[in-house]
């Protein structure tokens, strides 16, 4: 199957940076720091040319990284916060570093990028107002958003763009790793279908009563007799379907083997070219099914592909290079911690995963 080639910076903010800190030696302390005034509620807690940390930065960095984690089911250890509060002040630094270095190539380049990945939410949504829906869910207003993203990407493509300078990936490595790694460049067996569904559940995913449940199956097959008569099943599905993301599509889906439930799936591949199945009934509800093609399993060419294998190459030069870089830049940065607490050399196991 044709899988997504990794990018290793692409919206994941500081992902070399992150990774990074870890391995490096750890900044000096203040020789004689004003404990008191250090451990304020909002004292800076780090500074270098040009540039300061405020512990108020951290502790927000920090409280949204371990509710992330926890709502992953992978709650932060209490023997790993420290060194973690020590890591995430790494990754701000770095940020700052770096955002000092961008030109304004890599600032048109990042809102460029941001305003693609909205426009990109916004199709996905399905309208404006399922958008608008999603934006107040956050918590924040979408301008927030797009500042939020804006700093947290920016220093990401500055990293980028310093540690490919110097790259050139040849048309020759690119071709390498293609024939090297067929397996991600091949597409499975897919049929191209449309659908027509009758949800038998609630809103709330609980069963529908059994009369109820009685006349989505009498509809349903009023539905599939007009459709083996002729109709227009992409008329029939935008009608009727309640699947709200296909409908508006006249119910198509293009799909290999263990993408949908099991029903469904045998019940797509084992129709013939403009075959419409008996009802199939699944955990969802009752469906119809309308088979359009059946998409033998291929592998990309080399042509197409070539650009995104050159972008993958590129990345990974970026990670060999950029240990070396963040050392060089921090050296020159003259970082100074200001907490004594949060001088320590983090262990690698919790290097905290790019936002």
């Amino acid at each position: 199957m044709f899988r997504p080639l990794r990018v290793c910076l692409g919206l994941a903010p500081l992902a070399l940076a992150a990774s990074f800190v870890l391995a490096a030696a750890p900044v000096r302390a203040a020789a004689n720091p004003d404990t008191n005034s250090a451990l304020a509620s909002d004292s800076l807690v780090a500074k270098g040319k040009g540039f300061e940390v405020k512990r108020s930065e951290l502790d927000d960095l920090y409280v949204s990284y371990c509710a992330r984690s926890t709502a992953q089911g992978q709650p932060v250890p209490d023997d790993q916060r420290e060194a973690l509060r020590s890591n995430l002040l790494q990754h701000i630094v770095l940020g700052k570093i770096l955002t000092q270095r961008a030109t304004d190539d890599d600032r048109k380049k990042t809102k460029d990028l941001i305003d693609q990945a909205i426009a990109d939410s916004k199709a996905r949504a399905g309208s404006e107002e399922n958008f608008d829906t999603q934006i107040k869910a956050s918590g924040m207003t979408l301008d927030q958003i797009r500042s939020n993203a804006f700093t947290e990407q920016l220093p990401s493509n500055v990293l980028l763009r310093e540690t490919t300078k110097d790259a050139n990936i040849s048309d020759e490595a690119a071709k390498k790793y293609y024939d090297d790694n067929p397996d991600e460049f091949t597409t499975p067996e897919q049929v191209r279908a449309s659908h027509i569904l009758l949800l038998t559940q609630d809103a709330n995913k609980q069963p529908l009563p059994p009369e109820k449940k009685k006349e989505k199956e009498k509809l349903i097959k009023e539905i599939r007799e007009r459709a083996v008569k002729g109709e227009d099943f992409a008329k029939l599905a935008k009608e009727y379907s309640e699947d709200p993301g296909s409908k508006d599509k006249g119910g198509e889906y293009t799909f290999p083997r263990h993408q949908m439930v099991p029903e469904f799936e045998a019940a797509a591949f084992s129709l013939k070219t403009n075959q419409i199945s008996d009802i199939v009934e699944t955990q969802y509800g009752y469906h119809i099914i309308k088979l359009s093609e059946k998409i033998p399993a291929s592998k990309v060419e080399f042509a197409k592909v070539e650009p995104k294998i050159k972008e993958l190459l590129t990345h990974q030069a970026a990670e060999k290079a950029a240990p070396a870089y963040l050392d060089s830049i921090r050296a020159k940065a003259d970082v100074v911690i200001l907490d004594p607490a949060l001088t320590s050399k983090p262990a690698p196991a919790t290097a905290p995963a790019a936002k």
